[in-house]
């Protein structure tokens, strides 16, 4: 579940980062003391999160020698498509510094987009010295496609025409296993996956002409989620009122296509306004929307 962590962590640095785009205007050219600083302020906000989160999270797990662990089967991938988001928006805030900086073409693509990656792994570094976990191959590669992306639209069109975005809703499961799926509120809607939903959110207009009367602000989302699921894997024992219940939760992958806003194309008069809406933009606005999964399909007015 440190994924729940990681998220704060990509809202605040998006936070950070887009007051940078807001109130410092980008380099015409390779700026070296801004430079300085971005490397100098990456290396200090990154050592000092990895240690933050190895007291907060890793401390109260027996350690071991470094090892691997094969955690690809776990939750419906959920988990990796929230890896894949995470390393996505630091390397789009990456890219963000390289241009403040005044870093041109693929090196600020390549150099700022795999910042996500490069943090993550120092992450995994952590699971792999974990006895609770290890070191997931599969984890680097969700890290990597997610650094991917942010590079790969960087180098095509110079910005980001397809975002990823979550969202998030209460469910029932979390009743069944509180310490895994979270006690309180805000714990269930950050570590119970069953309520969370991971999205590819296009910016339509972006792939139109410049003169098409097309709304800048509309997107078209596909986003996938999961549910019944009260352990990583299908199968293992779950205890409720002295019974084993897991082959009560018949688990499976849902579907869903949506609108949603893109917040980045919303010119609002007060510059403050305009900041604070940044990084917001990492979360699907609730619009009407229609899922799919093996039980059938179902019409939301307004789906979280």
């Amino acid at each position: 579940m440190r994924f729940a962590n990681l998220l704060i962590f990509i809202f605040i640095i998006n936070l950070s980062f887009g007051q940078v785009a807001d109130f410092w205007k980008y380099s015409d050219s390779l700026n070296e003391k801004r430079m300085k600083t971005v490397l100098i302020s990456e290396t200090v906000l990154a050592v000092s999160s990895i240690t933050v989160l190895n007291n907060i999270w890793y401390k109260d797990y027996p350690k071991s020698s470094f090892h691997f662990f094969d955690d690809s089967k776990e939750w419906l991938k959920m988990d990796k498509l929230g890896h894949a988001t995470t390393a996505y928006y630091i390397g789009l805030s990456g890219i963000e510094l390289m241009k403040w900086s005044g870093v041109k073409g693929k090196k600020q693509a390549f150099i700022g987009g795999s910042l996500g990656l490069i943090y993550l792994t120092g992450v995994e570094f952590l699971d792999g010295k974990s006895a609770q976990w290890g070191f997931s191959k599969s984890d680097i590669l969700a890290n990597t496609i997610g650094s991917a992306f942010a590079i790969g639209q960087s180098l095509a069109w110079n910005e980001q025409r397809i975002r990823f975005k979550i969202s998030a809703h209460l469910t029932s499961y979390a009743q069944f296993r509180p310490n895994l799926l979270g006690g309180t509120t805000a714990e269930r809607l950050l570590k119970d996956y069953n309520g969370q939903t991971i999205w590819l959110s296009a910016n339509i207009y972006s792939f139109l002409k410049q003169e098409s009367k097309f709304p800048k602000w509309l997107n078209l989302a596909l986003g996938i989620g999961a549910e019944n699921m009260i352990s990583g894997q299908p199968n293992t024992p779950v205890m409720y009122n002295n019974n084993d219940i897991s082959d009560l939760f018949d688990r499976y992958q849902q579907y869903y296509v949506s609108l949603d806003l893109d917040l980045t194309q919303l010119k609002l008069k007060q510059k403050w306004a305009n900041t604070l809406l940044k990084p917001f933009g990492l979360i699907k606005i609730p619009l009407p929307t229609f899922m799919f999964s093996k039980n059938g399909s179902k019409f939301y007015s307004f789906y979280f």
